[in-house]
């Protein structure tokens, strides 16, 4: 399990006996007895969610693997190397990368890109899996590499961006000044018109040039308060949500902030006191946001007030929300997928997986999702509703 802060500061950190970071749960060796996780409350479905397809992949060990989707292909990517093209859930072809991998799946289709902890991206043909290139980053690579154009950009966990053209030749790096204590992670990246979204330490998001990697826009998310160091991290350690030209990203220990990206940046409003490091959704009604307690948040779009709040699954770990028309979709830490009324907050549906934790669910076209557990199984999902109950 993987603990919250940078290399530089575990040993002290756990010889000190403060909180650490444990996939998504807090341990603290002077607390008595921690608040137990919400039992699964019974619901009245409405809708029906289900397997259309699973497949195994290998196991994620500590790491976080997302299946990446792009066209009619679904990438999928486990810790010890294993690498596969799926199309409906049928494997087109599975091959060994030949190295542990820490990151994963990035792709455009063409080409499909994978990290490892000793920073090197690995970089295959889509079509068959050929082996393309490999370049090496400024440190392990804990998020999943961002395939634009012919570029392929990695994310490090030193807070670094490198764009590597598609020889694998370095075409420019990029970084931002970080904080003494941060997470330990990559806060994953999103792909804007020609630029790079991604969040840093200190509570930073930035767009980034895909060009050259100069830094076009830095909006501040949450402003770092507190007087310990360990009270100040308020890193954006998730990614940035986008609809149209709205930005909204969230912080550990901060806030929730939406940005005019028309407009340069410029903040539309924050919500003080919501504290994420797993993230948001945005859809035409509100932004969606998982707290640090498993608190599902609605709040309105164009103000950021409050809409409603669903606390039945206080401390499942839940994931960050996926928007899928009337309803958003979750994943938790015992394998369950949740389905929630957009509207009222209300739990409309549940699906339970293999039991290990979930990552967030990725879309698919046609209202479909894709979800993969630490266990390594990997499922297509889709909604269907009950006669009689409200259309998506």
């Amino acid at each position: 399990m993987r603990p919250l802060f940078s290399r530089a500061w575990r040993a002290g950190l756990a010889a000190a006996g403060v909180a650490l970071f444990s996939g998504c749960s807090w341990l603290n060796p002077f607390a008595g007895s921690s608040p137990k996780m919400a039992a699964l409350p019974p619901i009245k479905a409405t809708v029906e969610a289900r397997v259309d397809w699973s497949y195994s992949i290998g196991k994620a060990g500590n790491f976080v693997f997302y299946p990446a989707a792009s066209n009619d292909a679904v990438f999928v990517a486990a810790q010890d190397g294993s690498l596969a093209r799926l199309e409906n859930g049928i494997e087109k072809w599975r091959v060994k990368t030949g190295k542990p991998l820490s990151a994963g799946v990035g792709s455009d289709g063409e080409r499909v890109a994978v990290g490892t902890r000793k920073g090197e991206a690995l970089v295959f043909s889509a079509r068959d899996g050929a082996f393309l290139w490999q370049a090496e980053a400024s440190s392990e690579i804990l998020a999943p590499p961002l395939v634009e154009g012919d570029l392929v950009i990695v994310k490090s966990g030193d807070h670094r961006l490198a764009a590597f053209d598609e020889t694998g030749k370095q075409k420019w790096a990029s970084q931002r000044p970080s904080p003494s204590l941060s997470l330990r992670g990559a806060s994953p990246m999103r792909a804007m018109e020609n630029l790079v979204l991604t969040g840093f330490p200190g509570g930073k998001l930035a767009a980034i040039s895909q060009e050259n990697g100069a830094p076009l826009w830095e909006g501040m998310v949450a402003l770092p308060k507190g007087a310990t160091e360990l009270e100040r991290v308020a890193d954006v350690s998730a990614p940035p949500a986008v609809l149209g030209a709205t930005v909204c990203a969230a912080a550990f220990q901060g806030r929730v902030t939406c940005f005019d990206f028309a407009q340069g940046g410029n903040v539309l409003w924050t919500r003080d006191n919501l504290s994420s490091h797993v993230g948001l959704a945005l859809d035409d009604r509100g932004v969606y946001v998982t707290d640090d307690e498993s608190a599902l948040h609605a709040l309105d779009l164009a103000s950021g007030g409050s809409r409603w709040k669903m606390e039945k699954l206080l401390r499942r770990k839940l994931t960050a929300p996926l928007a899928l028309g009337a309803y958003l979709a979750l994943g938790d830490v015992e394998g369950y997928v949740h389905i929630v009324d957009r509207d009222d907050g209300a739990l409309a549906g549940r699906l339970k997986l293999d039991g290990s934790i979930a990552v967030a669910p990725q879309p698919l076209p046609g209202g479909k999702f894709l979800i993969q557990t630490r266990s390594g199984r990997v499922y297509g999902v889709s909604l269907r509703q009950f006669r009689g109950q409200k259309p998506e």
